[in-house]
C-alpha cells in the first residue's frame, strides 16, 4: 500500500493538493478536518465536542482523534492506499499512526511538507473564509492556528526526517507545478 501523509500549516494547500493525488493514484482521502465538519454539522457528540476546541483555534485531543481515525481505517483497509490530510497534528498522533498501520503490516511510505510563508498562509485563509464563510478562518483564529501548529504540529517533521520519509515541497507558485513536484517525488518511491 501507498500511505502518504501529507503535512503543512493551515492554508497551506493540503486538501487541493490530496485532491490531486488521490484522483492521480487512487488513494482514499482521509481528513480529520471533514471529518470533524461531518460530525459538528451533524451536532454529534463527537461534533460538539470537536467544535469547543476548534472554534478556538485549538487541536481536538489526540485520543478523540486517533479513536476517530482507526475506525475509518478499519473500515477501509485493503485499498491502494490512503493519503492522510490534517493527520496526525502531534508527534503523539505520529507515533499512534505508525502502530495502527504496524496492526496491517502497514507503514508510512512518504510524509509531503507544503512548504508556505506566514503571511501568505494568512492571506489564503482570510480569502477561504470570505469564499467559504468558515467561522474559524478569521485573523485571531488563524493566528492561534499557526501557533498551535508551530509549537504541536511542526516537531513532527523530526520525526519523519529521521524515518528518511520527509520531503519538503515549496507550496507556493500555481496548482499545478506544486503538484508537479509532488507528483515527482511520489513516482520516484512506486517505481
Amino acid at each position: 500500500m501507498l500511505n502518504i501523509i501529507i503535512f503543512g500549516a493551515p492554508g497551506s494547500g493540503k486538501g487541493t493538493q490530496s485532491e490531486k493525488l488521490i484522483d492521480k493514484y487512487g488513494l482514499k482521502h482521509i481528513s480529520t478536518g471533514d471529518l470533524f465538519r461531518t460530525e459538528i454539522n451533524e451536532k454529534t457528540e463527537l461534533g460538539v465536542l470537536s467544535d469547543s476546541f476548534i472554534s478556538k483555534g485549538q487541536l481536538v485531543p489526540d485520543d478523540i482523534v486517533i479513536g476517530m481515525l482507526e475506525g475509518q481505517l478499519k473500515k477501509r483497509y485493503g485499498l491502494p492506499g490512503f493519503i492522510f490530510d490534517g493527520f496526525p497534528r502531534t508527534l503523539f498522533q505520529g507515533e499512534a499512526l505508525d502502530a495502527m498501520l504496524a496492526k496491517y503490516n502497514e507503514k508510512v511510505s512518504l510524509v509531503l511538507s507544503l512548504e508556505v510563508e506566514d503571511e501568505e498562509l494568512v492571506q489564503r485563509l482570510l480569502k477561504r473564509g470570505e469564499i467559504s464563510g468558515r467561522s474559524d478562518d478569521n485573523r485571531e483564529v488563524i493566528e492561534s492556528r499557526l501557533k498551535v501548529y508551530y509549537d504541536r504540529t511542526a516537531p513532527l517533521k523530526e520525526f519523519y526526517r529521521k524515518q528518511g520519509k520527509l520531503v519538503e515541497i515549496k507550496g507556493q507558485g500555481s496548482i499545478g507545478d506544486i503538484f508537479e513536484s509532488m507528483m515527482l517525488t511520489v513516482d520516484r518511491i512506486i517505481a
